[in-house]
């Protein structure tokens, strides 16, 4: 009797995906993998093994994968989502660590993508920090990849480079979902999508709504202004977070 207790205990474990934790000190229990490419998407540098996420966000990517390709544009490129069982990176992103977070590229893809060659795409700039200005790399493909990816009702927020954010408020007035789009440094050839926790996941650990309103008014200048959002240079510590204890010992 005591044998089938614990079984009965561990089998929700072996069943239900869970995001548990913030999203910069959790981890993910049954996360799923995304395919390697699918309609509207690949997935690059996938020799790291990032590419683990929950189940909303792995239907999300594929969702919006499909309205990239009936829109007509490029295919994306789906960079870091997280490990298989969450937790912090050994180097590189804070967050990315309950399977509700994703990167992807605004750069299009090589022609003929192969596995070689997204493992060893670069990433290309759309801001000209010299004089702070986007280039011409940042076009409507970009504005329309960013729109899509916004209009989702899962999306809790996107964190896009200031003038990118200041790009995308000129392009679309005063569209509700551009508060979703908050300004970052760091993300001048990417955008980082984030979901809501998961409806019932009571161990996901929610981050506080988005202001009312665009977000292109003085919030935004605030960031314009700012031009010191230079990554620095050199390597940093890793990045190790207080996990909860549900995580320890889970955790690579």
């Amino acid at each position: 009797m005591i044998k089938w207790i614990g079984l009965l205990l561990w089998l929700p474990s072996l069943v239900w995906a869970e995001a548990i934790g913030s999203y910069a000190a959790g981890c993910q229990l049954n996360a799923r993998p995304l395919p390697a490419s699918g309609p509207g998407f690949y997935v690059i540098r996938a020799n790291r093994e990032r590419f683990y996420g929950q189940p909303p966000l792995i239907d999300y990517l594929q969702d919006l994968g499909r309205h990239v390709r009936q829109a007509g544009l490029p295919p994306m490129l789906v960079a870091d989502i997280a490990m298989e069982r969450g937790g912090p990176f050994r180097s590189g992103h804070r967050s990315h660590q309950t399977g509700l977070d994703a990167d992807i590229w605004l750069r299009p893809p090589p022609r003929n993508p192969d596995t070689r060659r997204l493992e060893r795409i670069k990433a290309v700039d759309m801001v000209d920090h010299r004089y702070y200005i986007l280039n011409a790399h940042f076009r409507d493909p970009q504005r329309q990849l960013i729109a899509l990816a916004a209009q989702d009702e899962r999306v809790s927020r996107i964190f896009v480079h200031p003038l990118i954010k200041s790009a995308m408020c000129r392009a679309y007035g005063e569209a509700d979902w551009l508060g979703k789009l908050r300004p970052w440094f760091g993300h001048s050839s990417h955008f980082h999508v984030r979901l809501h926790c998961p409806p019932g996941d009571n161990q996901c650990e929610p981050q506080a709504a988005v202001p009312a309103g665009t977000g292109c008014g003085r919030e935004l200048a605030s960031w314009l202004n700012d031009k010191a959002g230079a990554i620095p240079a050199g390597s940093r510590p890793p990045y190790r977070p207080v996990l909860p204890e549900r995580c320890i010992g889970w955790v690579r």
